[in-house]
C-alpha cells in the first residue's frame, strides 16, 4: 500500500506554534539572502574558469543563461510546492504528499547526498582558502592539520574543515534567526566583493577577448560551438545547485505562501544576473584560454587591472560564500531529517526540539559529527558527483509530483502557481535527467549503493515505525523534557 501524507494535515501541522514546533522567524529577505548564500560559492569563482577554457570560452555567459533557464523550471515547480505546502522538509514532504511514503523515503535519503555530503565537500575547499590567506600573513599550518592522512602521505586531519562544520552546526543550535543574520551577513560581504569585481574590471575589458565570441568547434562535441555552450551548461549548472535549501525553512518563514516563491525564485534571477556579468567580465580582462587548468581563474583574471588589493578580498568572499554555503547545506539536512524524524521514519532523537532555542538541536549535533568525519578524514571529491546526482534526481521528482497534484488535487489553493503546467515541469525532467546522463558511471553506480541502503533501512525501521502506517492518520508525538544545553 503506497500511503501518502495528506496535504490538510501538512498545512495543519505547518500551522502548529509552541515548545515542540519550529519558530517562524524568516522574512522574504532573509529567505532570498538563504537562497543566494547556498547558491554563490565556489562555483562562481572556480567553474567559470573551467567551462570557459574547456567548453564555451567567452560564450560561457550563455552557458549561465541556459543553466539558468533548466534551473528555473525546477524552481517554478519548487515555488509551487513550498506555497502550498509550506512545510519543513523540502522535496521529501512534497513527494510524500504526491507519490506516497517510499518515494518520500527515497528523496529523503538521496537529499542526504546533496546536503550532508555536499557540506563535507565544501568544508574541504573552504580549508584550501583558509590556508591561502593564512599563506598571505605568512602563516602556515603544518601539513598533518590541513590534510587528511588518507589524502597525502604525511597528513592527519584536515583541522580548519571540521572546525568551520562544528562552528556553524552549534550557530545553527543556537537558533534560525541568529543563523541567518550571520548568512546576511556573509551574502552582503560576497556580494559587494562580486560588483566590485564586476564595477572595477568593466572598463578593463579588451573587445579582442571577446572575438570570437562563440570559438569554432574543435570537431569533438562539447569543445566549443553549440556542443561547447551546452557542455559549459552541465558543468556551471551546479554553481546554481542551493536555492532548493530554501525550501527547507518553509516552517520558518512568518509568511511562507508569499516569501517562499520570493526567496527561491528571487535568489534566482540575482544569481543569475552576477553569473553572467562576472564571466563576461572575467572572459573580457584576459584570453579565456588563460584559464586552462587555473584554480583561481578570477584573481588571474583581476590581476590585468593593477588594483591588486582586491586579491586578498576574492580570498574573503570565497570563504565567505563557503561558509554560507556549509551554513545553509546543514540547516538543509537537519530540517528534511526532522520532518522525517516526525513521521516516524527516523527515530525520534532527529526531531527532538530544544525547548529554548526552539531547533533540532539533537540532528544539529548528530550531523557535525557525521559531516565532520567525510571533512576531515575522507577525501570527499569524487563524492561531489554523488552530489550533484542526488539533487538532479531531487528536482525531478519535484516536477513529476507537480504535474501529478494537478491531476489528483486540481482545486488545492495555490498562492504560487507553476505556469505552463506540463511544459515546464516536463523541461525541467528533460533538463535534469540529460545532465545526470552527463555525469560518469562511477557516480550511478555510487548512487545505487547509497540507495540500495536507504532502502534497506526503511524496510528494516521506517515502515514499521511509520505514524501515518501504523495509524492510517498523522499525530503529533510529544516530545518528553528536553535538557538545556
Amino acid at each position: 500500500m503506497n500511503l501518502k501524507k495528506p496535504i490538510d494535515v501538512l498545512i495543519a501541522e505547518s500551522a502548529e506554534s509552541g515548545e515542540g514546533t519550529l519558530k517562524r522567524t524568516l522574512s522574504s529577505t532573509s529567505l532570498v539572502a538563504l537562497g543566494i548564500g547556498a547558491i554563490i560559492g565556489a562555483g562562481l569563482f572556480s567553474l567559470t574558469g573551467i567551462a570557459a577554457a574547456d567548453h564555451a570560452g567567452p560564450a560561457v555567459t550563455l552557458s549561465f543563461v541556459l543553466a539558468a533557464v533548466g534551473c528555473a523550471f525546477a524552481g517554478l515547480c519548487y515555488a509551487e510546492f513550498a506555497s502550498m505546502i509550506p512545510v519543513a522538509g523540502s522535496a521529501y514532504t512534497y513527494s510524500y504528499a504526491t507519490m506516497g511514503e517510499f518515494m518520500a523515503w527515497v528523496i529523503g535519503w538521496d537529499l542526504v547526498l546533496e546536503y550532508a555530503l555536499g557540506a563535507a565537500t565544501v568544508g574541504v575547499s573552504w580549508s584550501g582558502y583558509f590556508n591561502k590567506l593564512l599563506h598571505e600573513f605568512n602563516l602556515e599550518m603544518p601539513l598533518y592539520l590541513t590534510k587528511s592522512f588518507a589524502e597525502v602521505d604525511g597528513g592527519g586531519i584536515n583541522l580548519p574543515a571540521v572546525v568551520i562544520v562544528s562552528l556553524l552546526s552549534l550557530m545553527l543550535i543556537r537558533g534560525t534567526k541568529e543563523s541567518a543574520s550571520l548568512n546576511n551577513v556573509l551574502v552582503i560581504v560576497k556580494v559587494a566583493v562580486v560588483i566590485i569585481f564586476i564595477t572595477l574590471g568593466w572598463k578593463f575589458i579588451n573587445p579582442a577577448n571577446h572575438t570570437p565570441y562563440i570559438p569554432e568547434n574543435t570537431g569533438v562535441k562539447g569543445e566549443f560551438g553549440i556542443s561547447g555552450i551546452a557542455a559549459g551548461a552541465a558543468l556551471v549548472f551546479f554553481a546554481f545547485i542551493g536555492f532548493d535549501a530554501v525550501s527547507t525553512a518553509a516552517q520558518e518563514a512568518k509568511n511562507p505562501q508569499k516569501g517562499m516563491p520570493i526567496g527561491i525564485l528571487g535568489s534566482l534571477v540575482v544569481c543569475t544576473i552576477l553569473y553572467v556579468l562576472f564571466a563576461h567580465v572575467m572572459t573580457g580582462l584576459v584570453p579565456y584560454t588563460i584559464f586552462k587548468g587555473d584554480a583561481s581563474p578570477a584573481a588571474t583574471a583581476f590581476k590585468v587591472t593593477g588594483y591588486s588589493w582586491l586579491q586578498m578580498g576574492l580570498i574573503i568572499a570565497i570563504l565567505a560564500g563557503y561558509t554560507s554555503v556549509i551554513l545553509v547545506m546543514l540547516m538543509g539536512q537537519s530540517r528534511v531529517f526532522y520532518t522525517m524524524s516526525k513521521d516516524g521514519l527516523l527515530p525520534r532523537f532527529f526531531s527532538t526540539i530544544h525547548s529554548k532555542f526552539r531547533t533540532p538541536f539533537k540532528t544539529n549535533i548528530f550531523f557535525m559529527c557525521f559531516v565532520s568525519i567525510f571533512a576531515g578524514f575522507v577525501p570527499v571529491t569524487d563524492l561531489g558527483h554523488m552530489v550533484s546526482i542526488g539533487t538532479l534526481f531531487a528536482f525531478s521528482l519535484v516536477c513529476i509530483g507537480v504535474m501529478l497534484l494537478r491531476k489528483t488535487d486540481p482545486d488545492r489553493p495555490r498562492p504560487f502557481k507553476t505556469p505552463l503546467v506540463p511544459f515546464v515541469p516536463i523541461m525541467g525532467v528533460i533538463v535534469c535527467v540529460y545532465l545526470m546522463s552527463s555525469l560518469p558511471i562511477e557516480a550511478w553506480i555510487r548512487l545505487a549503493i547509497w540507495m540500495a541502503l536507504g532502502v534497506a533501512i526503511y524496510f528494516f525501521y521506517g515502515k514499521k515505525n511509520s505514524v501515518l502506517g501504523n495509524t492510517g492518520k498523522v499525530v503529533e508525538p510529544v516530545d518528553p523534557p528536553r535538557p538545556e544545553l
